[in-house]
């Protein structure tokens, strides 16, 4: 007697046959389905620099709070340590001025000298206050930026005319011992104001970190050959610093949102220009694969 044939079992010939890829079409509709309305895929972009509608949101609701809240409170604790300097010491220097003083005495020579008076050059006069942020300002509308051009000489002028008041209301002396010429005004440093003012616009420009970290050696650079001349006590290089990267700050705030929708926009101009290089100079293969 012939037995039939029993149907084949479904399970053994699907666990026979080779996994079916999945279908990427079918996937990614189904990712977009439960993605939540009004939010891209997250997996969509690993950057904030992709999404700009995004990126420029936060700008837009930080841009007044963090750059104002940071930067008022460093302008206000440059001008704090001044009124203490002015009320406690009756403008002279304190005791930490006083060693830091007799400590550079020590470190005094000739290679020494020339590099604090390419500083002091660098830092102030026709070339700190005019020439420098002119040039850099120059450089940044040849990249096309000329929101960050506009702040950058905004921040700049504005920590030079806070500096100026601090002196005049303040009135500290100098050190008697100055190698350099200087006008009145101990507290703050103009120079390096200046110098912290430069550091913080161009790494907010640039945000990179080894331009912040260049930023910060010119900065504390400035402040050390501004203390070896003998026209600045220690403490007015705190001070400066202090008033000069509030200023920068607190002009970012103005220009916070402007200055991202500019940058946005000029990384979506480079990323076209590199995609369109890149399929310009794409070749296939000289042998395809077998």
């Amino acid at each position: 007697m012939t037995v039939p044939a029993e149907p084949p079992d479904d399970a053994a010939e699907r666990g026979a046959e080779p996994a079916a890829a999945p279908d990427a079409a079918n996937d990614a509709e189904r990712a977009a389905a439960a993605q939540p309305a009004g939010r891209p895929d997250a997996t969509a972009a690993t950057s904030d620099d992709l999404v700009p509608h995004q990126r420029a949101a936060r700008v837009h609701r930080m841009g007044r709070r963090v750059p104002l809240i940071a930067g008022g409170i460093a302008v206000v604790l440059g001008a704090l340590l001044g009124v203490v300097i002015a009320v406690r010491a009756s403008g002279l220097p304190l005791g930490i001025d006083e060693e830091w003083s007799v400590e550079l005495l020590e470190t005094h020579s000739a290679w020494a000298d020339a590099f604090a008076l390419f500083m002091n050059t660098l830092g102030g006069g026709i070339v700190g206050v005019i020439v420098v942020p002119l040039a850099i300002a120059i450089a940044l509308l040849v990249l096309r930026r000329p929101w960050a051009a506009l702040y950058f000489v905004a921040a700049s002028a504005a920590s030079a005319l806070v500096v100026q008041v601090l002196k005049g209301l303040l009135g500290r002396p100098r050190p008697e011992d100055m190698m350099v010429t200087s006008d009145f005004g101990s507290f703050p440093s103009g120079h390096v104001a200046n110098a912290a003012t430069i550091a913080v616009a161009l790494g907010i420009i640039f945000p990179r970190v080894w331009v912040w970290v260049c930023g910060v050696i010119y900065t504390v650079l400035m402040a050390i050959s501004r203390t070896y001349l003998g026209v600045h006590w220690l403490t007015d290089t705190i001070g400066g610093a202090l008033v000069g990267a509030g200023a920068a700050l607190l002009l970012w705030a103005v220009f916070a949102v402007p200055m991202e929708r500019e940058r946005l926009r000029r990384l979506a101009v480079i990323s076209e220009r590199n995609a369109a290089f890149a399929q310009e100079h794409v070749t296939p293969p000289a042998h395809p694969r077998t």
